[in-house]
């Protein structure tokens, strides 16, 4: 072990440590390496030693992933014996990562590898941590469904059997849908479910591109791509999500929509799925629903405390209307099922119109809307109030008719609950007044307006606390200066704040979604503004007289308060 020279004439080892090593190599059966790195060595040091004495390049790894189609030449029982991994392919040439470029029989392993395979090689030294990063990925998601692609593989290359369209069908004609366990495109789709729900997901993309499938996760409100799948086997994984879904198989032409459930690592998981025709395939996106996360408390959703009063004031009336804003994907869904959670449920007759049932909460009727047959949800409220309800749930008001029945529902003694697509809280009144309701309905029937959005919490360790400097406490007291003095005392008082300082297991700085929220109530006065000038500018003088914030401000609060760090205020 030569190389040792190179640690000594670069004075990390000296001449004795050298002797000594060798000495106890050959008497422990210790690798020099180990016995390196129990003398505080570091891999990549031990690394730059060897590259430099046979002159073989180092490949520095960081914080790559090595894809699924390089990580197929070599398989892993082969990777961990030679301690070799594929890096990449470049040029026609697979780039080799070796701890030990010295060892014969695996210079033996990979002329035959490159034989089968016919295509050249070219060896890196690899530092054994980074040789491990390899090895761990073949344990990943991508490695075990390198895996189930290989067997795949097989099948396809199978003199009876043939991938067409949508089923693996025989020569004889037989429709044959893959649905045993360890069929190779069951395993592929089973665990990139597991791996997205370990992961937090609440969305995964399965999308064909030219010559790839990309499958995509979102978590925390951002996509990134977790797997690379060759495209020839696209059918066969939109056909294995359609069987799960009952989907049509035969229908490639336009979307569907589906649903199913399974069983993971004990938990029940709901997948809401719809797929979409696009010039490269069906596109397929799930969305994943947790039952075992539930519905969460209103006292946990991030509410201030006198909007949390208005919303708890306005769910205990006997009837209105209570409306809540924000763009898709906002968290308007979660905060009606908090909200009718919060009901009682024994004494009422609570029903919910829905697009569709994202999460079975005891005591509630829950229908799912289908437009396709004509149940819409201006239908079905016609339905609802022929069943003796207290409290209605529409999933979203979209369009005039509804709009009238819900106003309509709330006159006649019901209390409604519903969600309508605006900018902002204030903007409700206008809107409806677009879709052709009268303000003199709107006033006394409208009891509460809310908006929200969701934006990144604050990961502490991917976070560093900064002063609160002169520019910032200028921008905050821009912010409020047509707040009213006697609610200025709500600002929290703050010396620091946190700013984002990506980690390498943490690059955005946040983990997990808060809300930030605007709510108002109903009271006389605004009732008189709205059947005179039901504009948002006046409206919102009016209310800000008594107090109100927006969202932008609810996120000032919070980040304040370090639940958010403060570049997340200017996402809104």
């Amino acid at each position: 072990m030569n190389f040792l020279k190179v640690l000594v004439e670069k004075n990390i080892i000296s001449e004795d440590d050298h002797q000594y090593i060798l000495t106890e190599a050959g008497e422990s059966g210790k690798s020099v390496e180990d016995i390196l790195r129990d003398k505080g060595i570091s891999a990549s040091v031990i690394a730059n030693a060897k590259s430099e004495f046979l002159n073989i390049p180092k490949y520095e790894l960081g914080d790559r992933e090595v894809p699924f189609e390089t990580l197929r030449y070599i398989p892993e029982e082969s990777a961990m014996h030679y301690k070799s991994v594929p890096l990449d392919v470049k040029d026609g040439v697979l780039e080799v990562g070796v701890v030990d470029p010295e060892n014969i029989e695996a210079r033996d392993a990979l002329n035959f590898i490159s034989s089968k395979i016919n295509m050249p090689f070219k060896v890196y030294i690899v530092s054994e941590d980074d040789f491990q990063k390899v090895i761990n990925s073949y344990k990943g998601l991508t490695g075990e469904v390198t895996k189930a692609l290989g067997d795949l593989e097989n099948e396809f290359a199978g003199e009876n059997v043939e991938v067409v369209a949508d089923d693996v069908i025989s020569k004889s004609g037989t429709a044959q849908v893959n649905i045993v366990e360890d069929a190779p495109v069951t395993k592929i789709v089973a665990t990139t479910l597991r791996y997205a729900i370990e992961g937090d997901a609440s969305d995964i993309h399965i999308e064909p591109l030219r010559d790839k499938v990309r499958i995509r996760f979102r978590v925390d409100g951002s996509l990134s791509t977790s797997l690379m799948l060759p495209i020839k086997v696209l059918d066969a994984v939109v056909a294995r999500i359609k069987v799960l879904c009952n989907m049509k198989l035969d229908e490639k032409r336009k979307p569907q929509d589906g649903r199913f459930s399974a069983r993971i690592d004990g938990r029940k998981i709901d997948f809401r799925v719809s797929t979409f025709p696009t010039y490269f395939g069906e596109k397929v996106v799930m969305r994943i629903l947790d039952q075992q996360k539930g519905v969460q408390k209103l006292d946990d959703l991030g509410f201030m405390p006198e909007q949390l009063e208005m919303i708890k004031k306005a769910i205990n009336k006997p009837y209105g209307l209570i409306l809540i804003s924000g763009p898709t994907g906002s968290g308007k869904t979660t905060t009606l099922y908090s909200m009718l959670n919060a009901l009682d449920r024994e004494t009422q007759n609570v029903l919910s119109l829905e697009d569709p049932v994202e999460y079975n909460i005891e005591g509630i009727s829950q229908s799912q809307v289908r437009p396709e047959i004509g149940y819409t949800f201006a239908s079905g409220l016609r339905t609802t109030l022929r069943q003796d309800p207290d409290v209605i749930m529409v999933g979203e008001i979209r369009d005039k008719e509804t709009a009238q029945l819900a106003i309509q529902a709330a006159l006649t003694g019901h209390l409604v609950f519903s969600t309508i697509h605006t900018n902002s809280s204030i903007g409700i009144v206008p809107r409806l007044i677009d879709m052709g309701i009268d303000p003199f309905l709107i006033a006394p029937t409208l009891i509460l307006g809310m908006a929200q959005r969701l934006v990144g919490k604050a990961y502490e360790p991917a976070t560093v606390s900064i002063p609160v400097e002169d520019s910032i406490k200028a921008m905050i007291d821009k912010q409020f200066a047509d707040l009213p003095q006697e609610f200025k005392s709500r600002i929290p008082k703050a010396v620091d704040i946190f700013k984002i300082q990506p980690t390498p297991d943490c690059p955005k700085g946040t983990k997990g979604r808060q809300g930030v929220f605007e709510v108002f109530e109903m009271d006389k006065e605004l009732e008189r503004l709205i059947l005179k000038d039901a504009t948002e500018p006046s409206i919102f003088d009016a209310l800000r007289k008594r107090g109100f914030t927006t969202l932008k401000e609810d996120a000032i609060f919070k980040a304040l308060q370090k639940q958010i760090p403060f570049e997340e205020v200017s996402t809104l």
